[in-house]
Order: structure tokens, then sequence, then C-alpha cells
């Protein structure tokens, strides 16, 4: 079944329910603070285990004190998908366990 990209009224009211996402051009983003390395650390392999269960990866920047992801579907041209909001859900449900903000 092929992943279809959402409309931009589609992506407006997801991310009303995401504080602290965006939309960078055709990708979804959004940048977390962490009290330390070892916990942004911590947090990208969280993420990872959740990308992994998702089947759907994003570009995933590690910082000294900071995560950051930037995430499109590839086989829907680039575009943002419900799959990409998915993994945004995950992650921002994550995020507060590993003290992100």
């Amino acid at each position: 079944m092929p992943v279809e990209p959402l409309s931009q009224q589609q992506i407006e009211e997801r991310l009303a329910d995401l504080p602290g996402w965006s939309v960078d051009g055709d990708r979804l983003t959004r940048s977390y603070r962490l009290p330390s390395h070892f916990a942004a650390t911590a947090m990208v392999v969280h993420i990872s285990q959740v990308q992994e269960e998702l089947d759907h990866h994003s570009d995933l920047t590690l910082g000294y004190h900071s995560v950051s992801l930037s995430v499109n579907t590839h086989c829907a041209g680039g575009a943002i998908t419900e799959k990409d909001f998915a993994l945004a859900r995950r992650v921002s449900d994550l995020a507060p366990g590993h003290g992100a903000s």
C-alpha cells in the first residue's frame, strides 16, 4: 500500500498536537535540549530503537546537550506523511523521560 503525502492543512492540524515540531521545507523537524551529553546520547539510542520498530528513520543529529531530528518519507517522493507524524509522536512521548525540553 503506497504512503500518501499529507496536504498542508493536514500537516498544520497534526502540528497543533506536537509542540516544538515544525516544517522546514519538505521535512518535519524538532530540536531538543538535554541536561547532559550522556542524556542526549541515551535519547538518540532510544529514538533509534523506536525508528527500528516503526521501520521509519529520521536524520538524527547528536550535539553536546542536544538532539535534532529531521524526517520525511522517501517512498512518498520526500513528502511529509503520517509515518513522519507517527515517529514524531513517539519521540515526543519519550523525550521527557530523558529530561529533554
